[in-house]
């Protein structure tokens, strides 16, 4: 598979998904933002910009994301819109990349908990590089295991935490790399 046959699907917030997408603009992959009416996304490239109906299809009940997550959430109205955002990249995009902080009960901390557990119930290729361990992971018959993942889709999703530090950026730069390096110069 060449970078050009690939699609990169995110929210384009700053920090990984900012990250994400540079890296593949410099690859050569197409990238699809989604965004909402009144929302400025940190990367335009790709933009769409979904309707009012278009982010109910993303939209679920509090209770239950607080059931999966294991945690509550305060500012209701702005996590919902970031939920459905998420619902809409993990949908779209078929493997599922995150740079966070893998939690004690195996959820992911902040909104890109959500984006991991969509992928576990989508039973989605799942690859997280847990930022406290410094090192990749992948979900894989209910537990996380040691990786070194590579984009293996057609479609794939990149998430995660808007306070990227060097570790996940270069976390970042060598999934690209090792998933690339054969096809394409970069």
């Amino acid at each position: 598979m060449t970078p050009d046959e690939c699609t990169f699907f995110s929210g384009g917030h700053k920090g990984t998904e900012a990250e994400f997408g540079m890296q593949a603009e410099r690859w050569g992959v197409k990238e699809v933002n989604f965004s909402y009416e009144g929302r400025q996304p940190a990367r335009d490239r790709g933009l769409v910009v979904l309707s009012p109906e278009e982010m109910m299809r993303g939209d679920i009940s509090m209770e239950i994301v607080c059931m999966h997550m294991g945690r509550s959430y305060s500012g209701v109205d702005t996590i919902r819109k970031v939920m459905q955002l998420l619902f809409h990249m993990v949908n779209k995009g078929f493997q599922v990349f995150g740079i966070g902080w893998i939690q004690p009960n195996d959820t992911v901390k902040g909104g890109t908990g959500w984006a991991v557990e969509l992928a576990k119930l989508f039973n989605r290729p799942l690859s997280i590089f847990d930022l406290d361990r410094g090192e990749w992971f992948s979900w894989q018959d209910r537990t996380w295991v040691k990786s070194e993942p590579v984009i293996e889709h057609n479609t794939f999703v990149g998430t995660g935490t808007r306070d990227l530090p060097e570790a996940g950026r270069r976390a970042i730069e060598d999934l690209f790399r090792r998933s690339f390096q054969t096809s394409a110069k970069a």
